[in-house]
């Protein structure tokens, strides 16, 4: 595995970055190159998983509080939030992100856009391994968290 330290960057800007630049990719080229529609129960479909993943996102930023940062290493004034809606996934941030874009995808139809959606879900899988590392040397009550609460699916995953 390749991780942040390993590459120079010591608190993880190029996952920071590269999350950005799939974000970007995702949301933009729908945008620049239209795709044929999809037929319209899928359009609606992704339509609620962008609301609900936006909404899910939106939610574990405010639940975050001062502690949210873009960046996998945790503030050094920072605390272990685990209400909310981490108190069902640890990554529940993450989860709305991809859920939102994979939702943005198929409401435009865009096979790239879904396709670059699948390269955030790997970066994310990445760029969580590397911030669990970095929170269970910060906090030590992570391990338990991290053993009663799933990944980023409540009791799935």
């Amino acid at each position: 595995m390749i991780t942040s330290a390993r590459s120079g960057d010591a608190r993880g800007e190029g996952l920071v970055a590269a999350q950005l630049l799939l974000l970007a990719g995702i949301a933009v080229l729908p945008l620049l190159r239209p795709a044929p529609q999809l037929p319209p129960a899928l359009r609606r479909f992704g339509t609620l998983c962008m609301v609900a993943g936006g909404g899910l996102a939106l939610w574990s930023g405010q639940s975050l509080g001062h502690n949210l940062t873009p960046l996998p290493e945790p503030k050094t004034d920072g605390a272990l939030i685990q209400s909310g809606p981490y108190a069902l996934a640890r990554h529940p941030l993450y989860g709305g992100l991809l859920l939102a874009s994979v939702g943005w995808a198929l409401q435009r139809g865009h096979r790239e856009a879904l396709e670059l959606s699948v390269l955030l879900a790997g970066l994310l899988e990445i760029k969580t391994r590397e911030e669990e590392r970095r929170l269970t040397r910060r906090f030590p009550g992570y391990p338990a968290y991290r053993r009663r609460v799933r990944k980023l699916i409540p009791g799935v995953y």
